[in-house]
């Protein structure tokens, strides 16, 4: 039978406090009991019964005798305060975390605190001066009882339709403790279920939680107020007064009366902090509607440091060593304009160059020496719009296993974002230089208009759980500037998809696509030719190897690529996951992929320690088509920040 009045919830929690963190035990451990002295009474502890680790360091944080175990009290009566405080909190504390039927007994020199034996002050005072007076904190858990069903009604006692409240929202597994922090959860996704359908408002009125002592099982029922559905009101912005207001603005694509969700809220957080110049966004709801039913919202922004230098070092066994340095200017004239410079050098010589010879045979004469020197200037939001300009120019000597090209340009750009994950783009772009590799010397003067086009709706950079990526680009350089003219053209996407609501069991799958037509493969300068293998590419490949062969064995890129990845992504704890995947492609010589020759294809099994800023990658690949002269090993790895795509 049902407990005929509500049991008990403990719907608190108690924080733990920090703590050192000690590897190895190198800085110190527990630290030593306070010594019996005459004017103070130390006493030690120590907490029998339970082995719920959860439990016993929520004991441990809970409890006044434990924590406060260095700090001891002048004498008995303030340790039986200590303990007759500990008594009614750790009681609660167990029913907190689903033990209904537990108890907690505290003796003092074998005396239960509270009990027929009632232990004394005189009994604790006996200890003074000559040892550390003994407290146990003996637990007895009982039985841990489970959630079994969860009930929402409006105010009026009725079901909400399922098109409201889903069943997956109520839906209670096997096995699921009955925990203060469970129901709290519960209670949580039912509200954001109400919020996430245009109800701000909505709140739980009565928590109902009873349980059965015979089966040891709890039902919890709620009473839900959705209140009224809102759209989105007028936003008001603050903060950040060197930055223009207008620029920030355009950074929001909420109107007012558009429907309000807290999605569309974290939009307007994730949009205005895509501004260089802006470090923090925080963005307040309204108490109240206006007057026309819609939410105002208050965005609080600040700026960060305008001037940011960096310097990195790093060494790679394709490129060898390397330096890259930067210089940045977040808000350069207080419109949030970006200007930066960008410095890489890198030494081919001292990495793994398995075609050191075949090149030098080839004529491909280089020291090893190569780098890139660039400037970029962003000017968001002109006159107030969602139009930016975009702005680079550089210098470059790109050393590569198969080729080197000498080489500068400079481009300018229009972007406009239609909205938070969809932006176009279009501008000019002026490219010279001279390319050689195992064909020959090819030089070139191009001058393009490219067009691009982005969408991006995945919720993390570095590692995403769902959304799509895509983006596809055309540049038209046309033959009456360079002699022959050519058509570039790429696209990439990703999707992302969750199999479970905490994200721990991810899909994501990448395909690729380039094509170069208009010239003879030969009369194309390297770094407009596509080449795959690698690391972003098919893992397990030597980088930029996969593709057309030349003389003297030597990768020459291909005018078409076709390459795709599809991975597992599967959170093993918080912290660990491990990633089987599968990779395919290649570069081709004609200008659109050539399904009779043959694309290599890789598996391999990754593993990934998620850190706060990003999943740290090592994978494992196995290439599944090796080739003669290919120089392809039977494994290879790989260690990144971020996830491959």
């Amino acid at each position: 039978m049902l407990a005929g009045a509500s049991a008990l919830l403990v719907l608190t929690a108690a924080p733990r406090p920090a703590q050192a963190f000690d590897l190895f035990g190198l800085f110190g451990s527990e630290p030593e009991p306070p010594t019996p002295s005459p004017s103070a009474l130390p006493y030690s502890v120590r907490i029998t019964g339970t082995d719920d680790s959860d439990v016993l360091q929520a004991v441990q944080d809970t409890s006044t005798l434990y924590r406060l175990r260095q700090e001891p009290p002048p004498d008995g009566e303030g340790l039986l305060r200590r303990a007759e405080a500990d008594r009614a909190k750790l009681a609660d504390l167990l029913s907190g975390y689903g033990y209904y039927q537990g108890t907690v007994a505290i003796r003092i020199d074998g005396a239960s605190v509270g009990g027929q034996e009632t232990a004394s002050v005189g009994a604790a005072e006996a200890w003074r001066n000559r040892g550390l007076v003994p407290v146990r904190i003996a637990i007895d858990l009982g039985p841990l009882y489970h959630l079994r069903r969860i009930v929402v009604h409006d105010p009026a006692g009725r079901a909400f339709p399922e098109a409201v409240l889903p069943p997956r929202v109520t839906r209670v597994d096997e096995d699921v403790p009955a925990r203060s922090a469970t129901v709290l959860a519960r209670e949580a996704r039912i509200i954001d279920q109400f919020r996430s359908q245009g109800h701000p408002f909505a709140k739980v009125i009565t928590r109902d939680p009873v349980v059965d002592d015979s089966t040891h099982v709890m039902d919890v029922t709620f009473t839900v107020d959705p209140g009224p559905v809102a759209g989105l009101g007028p936003v008001a912005v603050s903060g950040a007064p060197g930055i223009d207001p207008a620029t920030i603005r355009s950074f929001i694509y909420a109107e007012p009366g558009d429907p309000y969700s807290p999605q569309a809220v974290a939009a307007i957080r994730r949009s205005v902090a895509r501004i260089e110049g802006i470090g923090g966004v925080r963005v307040r709801e309204g108490t109240a509607l206006d007057a026309d039913g819609d939410l105002p919202l208050f965005v609080t922004v600040t700026e960060r440091e305008r001037n940011l230098v960096g310097i990195s070092a790093r060494y790679s066994t394709v490129d060898g060593p390397g330096v890259r340095a930067y210089y940045a200017n977040r808000n350069l004239f207080g419109g949030g304009e970006t200007f930066r410079i960008d410095a890489d050098i890198y030494y081919l010589g001292l990495g793994s160059d398995p075609f050191a010879t075949q090149r030098k045979i080839a004529g491909i004469g280089t020291n090893g020496l190569g780098g890139r020197l660039s400037a970029t200037y962003v000017q968001p939001a002109l006159w107030g719009s969602r139009n930016d300009l975009l702005a680079n120019a550089f210098v470059t000597r790109e050393v590569q296993q198969s080729y080197l090209v000498d080489g500068g340009g400079a481009s300018a750009a229009i972007r406009h974002r239609f909205s938070d994950t969809f932006s176009a783009q279009i501008g000019l772009d002026a490219q010279g230089g001279r390319s050689k590799d195992a064909l020959g010397t090819v030089s070139y003067r191009l001058i393009g208009v490219p067009a691009s086009v982005t969408y991006d709706s995945t919720n993390n950079l570095l590692d995403p759980t769902r959304g799509v990526r895509a983006i596809a680009s055309l540049a038209a350089y046309p033959g009456a500037i360079s002699s022959p003219g050519i058509l570039v053209a790429k696209a990439q996407g990703s999707t992302y998809y969750s199999l479970d609501d905490e994200s721990r069991y991810i899909l994501a799958g990448r395909i690729g696509f380039g094509s170069v037509s208009g010239a003879p493969l030969g009369e194309i300068p390297d770094n407009f030719r596509f080449f795959a293998g690698g690391g972003g590419s098919v893992r397990g490949y030597p980088y930029r190897t996969l593709g057309p062969i030349g003389p003297y064995n030597l990768p020459i890129g291909g005018r078409s690529l076709l390459e795709a990845s599809v991975e597992a992504r599967i959170k093993v704890t918080d912290t660990i996951g491990v990633v089987p995947f599968f990779d395919a492609g290649t570069a081709f010589a004609s200008a659109l992929p050539d399904f009779e020759e043959k694309i290599r294809k890789s598996v391999g099994i990754g593993l990934r320690y998620y850190t706060g800023i990003g999943p740290i990658r090592a994978d494992l690949a196995f290439p599944l088509d090796p080739y003669k002269g290919g120089h392809v090993r039977p494994a290879v790895l790989y260690l990144s920040l971020g996830q491959a795509f």
